[in-house]
């Protein structure tokens, strides 16, 4: 019989992940604790969310280990569908802040 070895990760660092998603899960409730308003709430709130992202696609997905062409295969499509969110949304409010200039009574 042949033994396959596969790649063993410490439980350490999957508990210190568990442990810092724990903690940033606990700052994004302080902001709606403390009443935060505004672009302050949202920016921490979009914040402390892609940062546990980041964290669970790097670790628990283990994505840390990859290949860099595999890493490049996941994130460079999504990179450009997230610039090219951002553009349409740039000629929407072009468009629409167009229309309300002309076409406003």
């Amino acid at each position: 019989m042949s033994e396959t070895a596969g790649q063993q990760h410490p439980i350490g660092i999957y508990l210190k992940i568990w442990v810092l998603l724990f903690v940033l899960s606990t700052f994004s409730y302080l902001v709606d604790f403390f009443h935060l308003q505004g672009y302050l709430r949202w920016s921490l709130i979009l914040i402390f969310m892609f940062l546990k992202a980041g964290f669970i696609v790097a670790i628990f997905m283990h994505v840390a280990w990859e290949r860099l062409a595999l890493k490049y295969v996941l994130f460079v499509p999504l990179s450009a569908i997230v610039v090219l969110i951002t553009l349409m949304a740039i000629e929407g409010d072009y468009t629409f802040l167009t229309r309300e200039i002309f076409f406003d009574p």
